[in-house]
């Protein structure tokens, strides 16, 4: 499935098929946001509805204010259409963040639109449990389901009623 001549969209992303950074050992890590670095992969079962979870619990990203860091854990779930994000794209996307300036809530909705627009899910949700500074902890939410289908009824859902009974934080 890997292709060495990958050919680039008019976005600048990589076509699906074209696996270029799985196995490569030479990446060049992005010294700020680079949503060109997603690469996707054909979904096998796209008749099913099943869940991809990833956890990234080494996030950073710093405030647009004061250039401190933020750390987080993101959390992605969604549920795959026709393409599926391949992982080492995904985290090598993520660490992109290290040196962007943006809020936390600002974070976790680029992450989520970047990915609608390279996959087009059928569902998506992304959740930011970033660790205090300044003495409070911010966790921002954010989901999609694709207009017209039954995840649009299922993102509305979890929405309203997402963190009804938020663990205890003492980890943090």
């Amino acid at each position: 499935m890997t292709n060495n001549n990958p050919a680039a969209n008019a976005s600048g992303r990589k076509e699906e098929g074209t696996l270029t950074l799985l196995g490569n050992q030479n990446n060049k890590y992005p010294d700020d946001y680079a949503p060109e670095m997603l690469q996707t992969f054909i979904n096998k079962h796209p008749g099913n509805d099943y869940f991809v979870k990833f956890n990234c619990p080494e996030f950073t990203s710093l405030c647009p204010i004061t250039g401190q860091p933020d750390f987080a854990n993101i959390v992605i779930s969604y549920v795959p259409g026709e393409k599926m994000v391949e992982s080492k794209s995904l985290k090598l996307y993520l660490f992109s963040f290290r040196n962007h300036g943006d809020f936390h809530e600002d974070c976790v909705n680029i992450i989520m639109k970047d990915l609608i627009k390279l996959m087009n899910p059928k569902y998506i949700e992304v959740w930011g449990r970033f660790t205090p500074r300044g003495g409070i902890s911010i966790d921002p939410y954010c989901n999609y389901g694709k207009p017209g289908t039954r995840w649009e009824q299922v993102a509305f859902d979890r929405l309203t009623q997402h963190d009804m009974y938020p663990e205890l934080v003492t980890n943090r």
